[in-house]
């Protein structure tokens, strides 16, 4: 049943939306849209603990979704299993489950949306867009994607207790 959404969302492929989910896919490589995002919010006052969250929440995803998760699940990605779609960008080395892209968009997004309603509600729109970037690209199957979207949020949410529980004195 993956393949078969996947498949599907192939058949919206054209030139122009090539280009654009390239572009939002490679805003969430590394995480480092979010990383920018954190290290900026930590300059200001007002946004400065957010940021530590979104930080914290980035770090734990990196060490239980990617190391942690990808190598113990081990789970292929859709391109290597049907090798007859044509990527866009370049095939990843590393295991499927859970999205990295996701796990840290939703990490960071939530972390912002639960301190920041308005900007957290932009972040999730583009934790959103990122995520089905992943699918439209054929690098992942929608329960990476799931799999992502639960773990960052939930992680976020974790996060924001313990860095608020640690700050509280601080601030």
């Amino acid at each position: 049943m993956e393949m078969e959404i996947l498949y599907a969302i192939q058949e919206m492929r054209n030139s122009i939306l090539d280009q654009i989910f390239v572009g939002i896919t490679s805003l969430g490589n590394s995480g480092m849209i979010w990383i920018i995002i954190g290290v900026a919010m930590l300059l200001f006052k007002k946004t400065r603990r957010t940021g530590i969250i979104v930080l914290f929440s980035l770090l734990l995803g990196y060490l239980i979704g990617n190391m942690g998760l990808k190598n113990l699940i081990q789970r292929s990605r859709p391109c290597w299993t049907d090798p007859s779609v044509e990527l866009l960008i370049k095939n990843p080395h590393d295991y499927s489950f859970p999205s990295g892209h996701t796990l840290h968009s939703f990490a960071a997004a939530f972390a912002i949306f639960l301190s920041h309603k308005k900007a957290g509600i932009i972040s999730l729109l583009l934790a959103f867009l990122i995520a089905f970037s992943r699918l439209y690209l054929f690098v992942h199957y929608p329960t990476d994607i799931l799999g992502g979207m639960v773990l960052g949020v939930t992680l976020a949410l974790f996060s924001n207790y313990m860095i608020k529980k640690w700050t509280t004195k601080l601030w």
